[in-house]
């Protein structure tokens, strides 16, 4: 946080924070939006939407615009895509927004309905002076995470949440010895190997676990573990076993 401060400076547009981070740790998001808020500086917020069952979201420490990626709610992973893209921001610069923006809105019955508003800004209308240039289409993807949080609901977000969190300090009590961070964390943690991190991710691939990437800001003996909620208890301890030996 003290290096934060000192970074920040009247010529600093924005402070883009992630949360979790890419160690998996739950970064100090109220400590953070104090020292941003001490100068004219935009707050943008990077969040795991799983994550938002159980920890704040980035409205309540007043960031100015929030991103994320929507792959962990109902959709499979696929080599990196298609996936769908979450973004939001303050109602003062939604004019600054890109893509289409759907509206709720009425029809003369008083059913709902929804449109597509502020238009004002695309290219079929204002051209070459569009703020908003996108012309593909990731709605099919956008669909199937409507589907599946309708399906989840409120308390269905909060309990797989939960259980990704408690699976993931399963795992971290079994590896204790070979945690980096002490902070607390989702879904993510950082471990220490013997072995070169490279060799790990290829010994675990042999026995059917998918480990990684390795940490290379940190050294050659660095991993990143991540724990979904679809792993059974068995087979967090198998994997436990391989990485206390490696």
């Amino acid at each position: 946080l003290s290096q934060l401060r000192s970074l920040i400076d009247d010529i600093t547009a924005s402070v883009v924070i992630q949360n979790p981070n890419y160690f998996g740790i739950i970064e100090e998001v109220f400590e953070i939006k104090k020292i941003v808020r001490t100068k004219d500086v935009l707050l943008i917020s990077v969040f795991d939407p799983v994550s938002l069952a159980i920890l704040s979201p980035p409205g309540e420490y007043d960031s100015d615009i929030a991103v994320g990626e929507g792959q962990p709610i109902g959709i499979p992973l696929s080599f990196g895509g298609p996936y769908v893209g979450l973004f939001t921001s303050k109602k003062e610069y939604i004019r600054q927004m890109p893509g289409r923006i759907v509206a709720l809105t009425q029809d003369k019955y008083g059913r709902r309905g929804f449109v597509t508003t502020l238009q004002a800004r695309e290219q079929h209308i204002r051209r070459a002076k569009a703020t908003s240039n996108i012309c593909t289409n990731q709605q099919l993807i956008a669909t199937a995470v409507c589907i599946y949080l309708t399906l989840m609901g409120k308390e269905g977000l909060k309990q797989l949440a939960k259980l990704i969190f408690n699976k993931t300090e399963y795992l971290k009590e079994k590896l204790k010895q070979k945690l980096v961070f002490n902070s607390p964390t989702f879904r993510e943690f950082v471990i220490k190997t013997n072995k070169k991190a490279k060799e790990v991710i290829f010994e675990c691939a042999k026995k059917g676990f998918l480990v990684g990437p390795e940490v290379k800001l940190l050294g050659d003996n660095y991993l990143l573990i991540a724990v979904s909620e679809k792993r059974k208890k068995e087979e967090i301890d198998e994997l436990a076993e391989i990485l206390k030996d490696v």
